[in-house]
């Protein structure tokens, strides 16, 4: 918005507000202080992409200063929308209860704009005023009894020794795992207040990735509301949670309590996140309100077999409590309980069953009531067992169904690293800066590796496996790892080089890991216990533990360890290992194509690793602790992916086979098998993903694929939203394609920009290049302009649907007339064009020897504008073939112009002028010119023009004399049954060459049928006829069968949408069989 502009200029617009802003009248000043205050917030984020809008009513309604306002806009100018809406926000507080009130009008007026500011009002809306005395704004701090002060400074003195320190594994046997201060490690994480899917389809690391990608750049700052760690309770987030259940509710309980749900997936730091609350809770920093903080881990949970009460369950952890607890359930409103990883609890909560609020022995509403621990759990969140408490859990996506029907205030989701996150970790990962760049750098420039970060347990993988590249001098850039089997290769070989010493067989042990890690990948299992371990032979030891993380150490008890792998892929990566060390791989090409057939995607990342540990220079490093790697194995591989390729190449019609296609390049490009990619796609000609979304890494693979196909021509990325990213990871081997299509895409004027050098190249093979809808401007218009002079391929460029404008298309009509362009189809329909920029095409029109197809559809040219290109079109020099001008604002008045025109011009052969209002003067004067010798027109749109039987007679008449016009399209007129009666009597001269007709929505009826078919009798010339959406009836089969019958020439007839019974339908059906190739097309 530009400076000066306010919010509700339109006077039309007024009576809409008013009742918008109705709603608002039901608040007196107190409580509207009390709302503004209550969701400040939130409000700073949600009015962020407004701001200046706002700043600006508030000026001109006197309620802020220019000065104010003006500090306000900088703020804003600058980029620094944050600040400047938190600015707004205290001036606005500033001034009295006058501008509060203008200042919420201003939010109902501009709602619907922003997505976050229109969940607050709706959430306001479906309180109503009540509530608003019940919220506690700020909450009082309930006075703690004397005698649990004591003991709350002992929990919280052991919370803090706890949770002070953040264990980080390492790959050093000496030094397996090192201690760090937690604020010193921790980086900040972003958390979004919903929940983005709540079904998980593909494997959750690869789905996340996909979506991080996309959400974190469009989504973020315009509808995801961020929420900190410290506004899960007590904050408008948990309060309206809480408010809304309240109201939904049939009865109303005064107890404040509430609860709320974080997700994430394997890695994102929820556990840490957990650590760093009850840190903070410990240390003062947050939630004053909770008298105490209790935080358990549902693997801990696992571990007990017997019925337990909620007392026992706090003293099992917390034993220094005693017999206090008695006085804490006095207050339960001072209570937070925490559960960690609800998707690792072996036992199930069922919030969905109605069997609990009729049976009681599946509730626990007594802490000294003994239960199983899973009803402990869903009475606490349920508010059933010491209601006012608050509870959080945190789960994986894949458990959060579980708690779709119970009673949660707030959904959150963790994002992970967003932006300069990344760098934040990697700065904090390595006590060397100048390593901590180098890493990042690294990571930057591989798109693979930098997907991958914005999970922290992929920074943690990276950072260890990409440090010492970065410190050891001798270590040369190209052995870096590239792909992400590279790098859990050297990972791994990090691990047997710091851990094997002593073990004398470690491919044996590895082979059994790999068996057990395999097994949990197909049942989709990480985490094991020592029942797992026992089955495939593995005794926990310092080499294990390498691999293995003990994820329970309960009082050192043995019997209660359970182990996962440090992170998913970890786990999938020795799952393929394990393949290339088994001594018989069995049929290992039918078991890979059942992996790859899988439909969840489960085997997805597994494929991958398997794939590229068939190349040497993954296996290489890991055969120098594990022997040689199987060859038959690595030749199986190689034929199953080689197979794989070659059976999807040519096979992409439908979404599934396309992702198939994809992930089969992700097997070539893991494997990095120059000699495989070649033999399978080096002769490839076309690759087609249109409508599949790629992310950047789907690009890096997709131009690594390109870069050794020999015979590239055609690539459609149609709609893939690969945005500037993807664009730049396919730069390098854009310019061998013949036909690109980069439509719909979201690339922007700095697409362009990264296009240019690829058009500038001299050895650019570049002929049709669609760039429609990708909202471009004049801006880019400036760097299509230097390769159109540049660029001696480009033959066809398609710009629809942009935002060119007038100046942009006045910028590319001077390169149009550049000698050395060679464009000879422009398309730049809904542009935004205006007749002011027609003279300019006009002059180019009349000068450029190449241009012979222009699209200017659905701009606003007017009859002004057409008249000056009608001008153009009469030049001797003109060459234009093709013209489409439907939607363009046409009348009668510019129809003696395009008379003129198709008269001198001797090339043009396809107009189309749909969807004008040229009515029956303008068809009138065209049919003149039609019936001339001089005319050459073939194809002639005239559909929706405001046409009836008026100017059919003299279109008849052009019919009989006119040796070129074959397709003709009058649908969407009302010309009735007088209109076709009098066309017909064109229809029927044997002069006439018309081949398709269409008069479909004409307000044909049975009383015309007869004509039509004894004019099409006569006249074998008609193959595609077009009659749908007419008032037909069964009383004019007859007449329609006898006009199929004797029509020889006929080959579809569209009838769709008619007045026919089942019993007219089930006549005309047979007649598709009477000829070869006839098609009767009925629904």
């Amino acid at each position: 918005m530009a400076e000066g502009q306010t919010i509700g200029d339109d006077p039309t617009s007024t009576d809409h507000i008013f009742l918008d802003t109705e709603f608002l009248t039901k608040y007196n000043e107190s409580q509207l202080f009390r709302l503004t205050k209550f969701y400040r917030g939130r409000l700073e984020q949600a009015i962020e992409e407004r701001v200046d809008g706002i700043s600006s009513l508030l000026t001109k309604e006197k309620y802020l200063s220019e000065r104010e306002h003006q500090e306000v806009f900088e703020l804003t100018e600058k980029g620094n929308r944050v600040d400047s809406s938190k600015l707004l926000l205290n001036l606005v507080m500033e001034k009295g209860s006058r501008a509060r009130r203008v200042m919420w009008e201003s939010f109902v007026k501009i709602r619907h704009e922003l997505p976050k500011l229109d969940k607050i009002l709706k959430e306001i809306e479906e309180l109503g005023s009540e509530p608003l005395d019940r919220m506690n704004i700020p909450p009082g701090l309930s006075e703690i009894p004397s005698k649990l002060k004591d003991v709350q400074q002992i929990h919280k003195a052991v919370l803090r020794e706890r949770t002070e320190t953040l264990r980080m594994n390492t790959i050093l046997i000496k030094e397996k795992v090192k201690n760090f201060p937690l604020v010193h490690r921790y980086a900040e994480l972003t958390i979004i207040s919903t929940v983005r899917d709540r079904t998980l389809v593909e494997h959750e690391l690869l789905a996340r990735g996909r979506d991080h990608e996309e959400w974190r750049k469009k989504h973020l700052r315009s509808e995801l509301e961020r929420i900190r760690s410290d506004q899960l309770f007590q904050s408008s987030f948990s309060w309206t949670g809480f408010l809304i259940q309240k109201v939904k509710s049939l009865f109303w309980r005064s107890n404040s309590g509430s609860s709320a749900t974080v997700s994430g997936v394997p890695g994102i730091g929820k556990t840490t996140m957990v650590q760093k609350i009850v840190y903070d809770w410990a240390t003062g920093k947050i939630y004053p309100h909770f008298q105490f903080v209790f935080s358990f881990k549902f693997r801990d949970l696992n571990t007990i077999n017997t019925r337990i009460n909620l007392r026992n369950l706090i003293l099992d952890q917390y034993s220094y409590f005693g017999n206090v607890l008695g006085e804490l359930w006095k207050n339960p409103e001072g209570l937070l309980f925490i559960f960690d990883g609800l998707d690792e609890f072996k036992d199930s909560i069922d919030f969905a069953d109605n069997r609990r609020n009729t049976e009681p022995q599946f509730m626990c509403t007594d802490p000294e009531c003994w239960c199983e621990v899973s009803d402990i759990v869903y009475s606490l969140i349920q508010h059933k067992l010491l209601p006012g408490c608050s509870v959080l859990v945190t789960s994986r996506p894949t458990a959060l169904h579980l708690l779709e029907k119970a009673e949660i205030s707030v959904w959150a989701e963790i994002l992970g690293f967003v932006g300069d996150d990344r760098k934040e970790y990697f700065n904090k990962f390595f006590e060397d800066q100048a390593v901590a760049a180098a890493v990042l750098k690294h990571v930057d420039e591989n798109e693979i590796l930098y997907t991958m970060c914005y999970n922290p347990s992929c920074c943690w993988i990276l950072g260890l496996s990409l440090g010492p590249f970065f410190t050891q001098r001798d270590r040369k850039e190209e052995k870096v790892p590239k792909t992400i089997t590279q790098l859990y290769s050297y990972h791994i070989y990090n691990i047997l080089k710091n851990h094997s010493p002593g073990i004398e067989s470690p491919r044996d042990v590895l082979l059994k890991l790999g068996e057990m890690a395999f097994t949990g990948v197909s049942k989709k299992k990480v985490v094991f216990s020592n029942g797992d371990l026992i089955k495939y032979h593995l005794q926990p030891t310092q080499f294990l533990s390498g691999f293995l993380m003990e994820l329970l150490e309960r009082d050192d008890s043995v019997q209660s360890v359970v182990y996962t792998f440090q992170h998913l892929t970890i786990q999938e990566f020795v799952a393929a290992l394990a393949q290339f060390l088994t001594k018989d791989p069995g049929d290992i090409l039918k078991l890979l194509s059942e992996y790859h057939n899988e439909e969840d995607g489960r085997f997805e990342i597994f494929l991958r690793f398997v794939a590229g540990l068939s190349s040497p220079h993954a296996a290489r490093p890991l055969e120098d602790f594990l022997g040689r790697f199987s060859h038959q194995t690595t030749c199986r591989v190689i034929d199953w992916v080689k197979e794989q390729v070659e059976g999807q190449i040519g096979n992409t019609e439908s979404e599934a086979d396309k992702k198939n296609l994809l992930n089969t390049f992700h097997y070539l490009f893991e494997s990095q098998n120059k000699a495989l990619a070649q033999a399978t796609v080096g002769s490839v000609e076309t690759l087609a993903f249109g409508e599949l979304r790629l992310t950047p890494i789907d690009c890096t693979v997709l131009s690594h694929v390109i870069r050794l196909c020999d015979t590239i021509k055609h690539l459609d990325l149609q709609n893939c939203y690969i945005q500037c990213e993807g664009l730049q990871r396919l730069e390098p081997v854009l310019h061998k394609c013949v036909v690109l299509r980069l439509g719909m895409n979201d690339l922007h004027d700095s697409g362009v920009k990264q296009l240019l050098a690829v058009l500038c190249n001299p050895i650019c093979r570049i002929q049709e290049l669609g760039l429609e809808e990708n909202i471009l401007t004049d801006c880019g218009a400036k760097d299509l302009v230097s390769a159109l002079n540049t660029n001696q391929s480009l033959t066809y460029l398609n710009l629809n649907n942009n935002k060119l404008g007038d100046t942009g298309v006045k910028l590319l009509s001077e390169a149009l007339r550049n000698p050395d362009c060679k464009v000879q189809k422009l398309w730049l329909a809904d542009c935004g064009l205006t007749a002011s920029c027609a003279e300019d095409l006009a002059f180019t029109l009349s000068k450029n020897q190449s241009l012979i197809e222009l699209n200017l559809s659905s701009n606003k040219l007017g009859d002004s504008g057409v008249k000056n290109l009608s001008a153009a079109l009469a030049s001797p020099d003109c060459r234009i073939q093709k013209l489409l001008l439907n939607e363009v604002g046409l009348t009668s008045s510019c129809a003696k112009n395009l008379v003129s025109a198709l008269n001198a011009n001797p090339h043009l052969t396809d107009l189309n002028l749909g969807y004008n209002k040229l009515g029956d003067s303008g068809v009138k004067q065209l049919s003149v010119a039609l019936g001339k010798l001089e005319c050459k027109i073939q194809r002639l749109q005239l559909c929706d023009n405001g046409v009836s039987a008026a100017s059919m007679e003299d279109l008849a008449s052009a019919l009989s004399t006119n040796q070129s016009l074959t397709e003709l399209d009058l649908g969407h007129n009302k010309l009735k049954d007088l209109g076709l009666k009098l066309l017909s009597a064109g229809l029927k001269n044997p002069d006439c060459k018309i081949q398709r007709l269409r008069l479909d929505d004409t307000r044909l009826s049975d009383s015309c049928i007869d004509d039509l078919a004894s004019a099409l009798s006569i006249n074998q010339s008609v193959t595609g006829l077009n009659l749908e959406l007419n008032s037909f009836t069964d009383q004019s089969v007859p007449a329609i069968c006898r006009l199929i019958s004797n029509c020889g020439s006929l080959k579809r007839i569209e009838l769709w949408k008619n007045r026919f019974t089942s019993t007219g339908e089930n006549q005309l059906k047979p007649l598709q069989d009477i000829r070869y190739g006839l098609s009767v097309e009925l629904t």
